[in-house]
This record gives C-alpha cells, sequence and structure tokens, in this order.
C-alpha cells in the first residue's frame, strides 16, 4: 500500500479555501488483508466518505468544531477544514467485504484480500 498524501495541499482544481488535514494512519498488513486506523478529531461522521476505485482508497471527511447549544467557545486549537489522505492499494481487495466504524473521531477500516483467480483456459475462436 502505497501513501498519497496531500501534505495539506489539494490539486490546483480544488478551490476550498480551507486547510486540508491529513490524518494520521497506522497500517497493518496480514495474510487476510490489511487494517487501517485513522485519526479524525473533530469529523463529522455524516460527511465521511471512504471510496476505492481503480485500487486508489480515497478517505475524507468534514471537520467542523462548534460549542454544544447554550454554551459560548472561550478558546479553540481545533480548527475548520477537511480530512483527506489516499492511498494506492497494491493487493486485490475483496469490496463486498471491506468493514469501516468510525467511533470517537477514529476511523478503523478493514480491507480483507480477494481470493486469487483460479487459472483458467481461454479458447481462441479462428477468424
Amino acid at each position: 500500500m502505497t501513501d498519497q498524501a496531500t501534505n495539506g495541499t489539494l490539486p490546483a482544481e480544488d478551490t476550498r479555501t480551507e486547510p486540508v488535514f491529513t490524518p494520521p494512519t497506522d497500517i497493518i498488513e496480514t495474510t487476510a488483508g490489511v487494517q487501517m486506523v485513522l485519526d479524525m478529531p473533530g469529523a463529522d461522521p455524516d460527511t465521511l466518505d471512504v471510496t476505492l476505485d481503480n485500487r486508489v482508497l480515497r478517505i475524507s471527511a468534514r471537520s467542523a468544531s462548534s460549542a454544544p447549544e447554550g454554551y459560548a467557545l472561550v478558546h479553540a486549537e481545533y480548527r475548520d477544514g477537511n480530512y483527506e489522505r489516499r492511498f494506492t492499494v497494491s493487493e486485490p481487495i475483496d469490496t463486498a467485504a471491506i468493514e469501516a466504524v468510525f467511533k470517537d473521531g477514529v476511523l478503523r477500516l478493514t480491507l480483507p484480500k480477494a481470493a486469487p483467480s483460479p487459472a483458467a483456459r481461454i479458447s481462441v475462436k479462428a477468424a
């Protein structure tokens, strides 16, 4: 698995003015698959987006800090912005069995490796 981190920058076509955060990530590979843990404090679970397309795993979410209703924000060190991280997956993944759980600002992904394709004889038609 290869990291395609944005390093705080976005492609030129992106016009967002808010910062982009690169979530710290742990990746553990086993014979059965890949497990990932990403720290995304303040991320809104409703904005979390995880896609695997053409062996590129893209993870994004929106982070917005606000004081609970009835309270005033006195001091803030968290900033509003977006989380984004991309990885190139080197092994075929069983996309139907991917699991994603987001709890307490931590995203846990389980990406099981796809079973190897059996050998197949290809019939050739005469033209």
